[in-house]
C-alpha cells in the first residue's frame, strides 16, 4: 500500500515549509507576463511557476478552472504541467471543487487521483454540498491510493457565509464538515502520521470562532487546512500561529497573486520573501 497523502504532506513540510504556490494564469497575470491568452500561455507560465517553486516549496495548486476556459487544449497544457510538477517533486493539489454522488462522483476520482488518471494530482478540492457521506466512497478510494482531498469547510466569499454559518443540531455547516473529517483521517492514517489525508478548506480572512470552527484540539492525526486568502486577500503570512492556534502547524499556507503579479523574474524571490514570513508565523 502507497504512502499516505498525511505522510507524504508531513515530509513536504519537514523539507520546504508550509508554503502552497498557486498557479493562476488568469487573462490580466497572462497579459501583465506578456504571455498569449491561450493554452500556450497558461501552459508557459504555469511551467516558468513550477521552475520556481521547485526547491522552494513541496506544494503547488493549479486551479483548473483558467486551464478549462481553453477548451481541449488547456486541459492538454494541464495534463503536461501536472507531470512536469510531479517529475520535479511537487506535491499538486488540483483545485477542482468537484462533487457528486455515486458513479458520477467514481467519474472525478478516476479523472484525477485514480490509477490512470489523465490530470496527475496528489490531492483534490472537493465540495461536500451533497452531503459529506456523498464523499465516503471517495476518501475510501483516496486512501487505498495514497491520495487526499480538501473539502471546503469555511470559504471567504461572503456569498458563502449564509450557507456555512446556517445551523443544524446545534452545530454550523461548516464546523459539521470539520468535525466529520477526524473519523476518516484516523482509519486513513499510517502509523506514526502526524497529518491526516482528508483536509478541510478554510479561509484565512475569515473568523473562525464565528463560524462554530474549534481548532485548539492537536491530536494526531491533525486534519490538514488548506488555507487561501493569504497575500493580496489580507491575511498575513506572519499571523498565522494566531489565526490557526494549535492547528497552525497542519496548515498549507496558499499564496497566488502575491507571489505571481511581480512577473516571472520576480516569482522566486517573492516565493523566498513568503516563506520567510511565514516561518516567523510560526514562532
Amino acid at each position: 500500500m502507497p504512502s499516505s497523502f498525511g505522510s507524504r504532506l508531513e515530509a513536504a513540510f519537514a523539507q520546504h515549509g508550509q508554503l502552497c504556490v498557486g498557479i493562476d494564469p488568469h487573462a490580466g497575470l497572462l497579459a501583465d507576463w506578456g504571455l498569449a491568452d491561450d493554452a500556450t500561455g497558461v501552459e508557459d507560465f504555469a511551467l516558468r511557476v513550477i521552475e520556481a517553486a521547485a526547491g522552494r516549496v513541496g506544494i503547488v495548486k493549479p486551479q483548473v478552472a483558467f486551464f478549462e476556459r481553453h477548451g481541449s487544449a488547456g486541459f492538454a497544457a494541464l495534463e503536461r504541467i501536472a507531470g512536469v510538477a510531479r517529475d520535479a517533486g511537487l506535491l499538486v493539489i488540483m483545485d477542482a471543487k468537484r462533487g457528486d454522488i455515486g458513479s458520477t462522483m467514481d467519474g472525478y476520482f478516476d479523472a484525477w487521483l485514480g490509477k490512470a488518471a489523465p490530470f496527475y494530482s496528489d490531492a483534490l478540492t472537493v465540495s461536500p454540498y451533497l452531503g459529506i457521506d456523498s464523499l465516503s466512497t471517495v476518501m475510501g478510494n483516496a486512501a487505498e491510493r495514497g491520495k487526499g482531498l480538501f473539502v471546503l469547510s469555511a470559504t471567504s466569499n461572503p456569498e458563502g457565509e449564509r450557507h456555512q454559518l446556517a445551523e443544524r443540531s446545534g452545530k454550523t455547516v461548516a464546523s459539521d464538515i470539520w468535525q466529520a473529517l477526524a473519523k476518516p483521517n484516523a482509519v486513513a492514517a499510517g502509523p506514526g502520521d502526524k497529518l491526516g489525508s482528508f483536509g478541510a478548506v478554510l479561509g484565512a480572512t475569515i473568523d473562525l470562532k464565528r463560524f462554530g470552527l474549534d481548532l485548539e484540539s492537536a491530536e494526531a492525526p491533525l486534519t490538514p487546512i488548506l488555507a487561501p486568502g493569504f497575500g493580496a486577500q489580507g491575511a498575513r503570512l506572519g499571523e498565522l500561529k494566531r489565526l490557526f492556534g494549535a492547528h497552525s502547524t497542519a496548515v498549507l499556507a496558499s499564496v497566488s497573486r502575491s507571489v505571481l503579479e511581480g512577473g516571472p523574474l520576480a516569482v522566486a524571490a517573492l516565493i523566498d520573501a513568503a516563506k520567510a514570513e511565514l516561518a516567523s508565523g510560526l514562532e
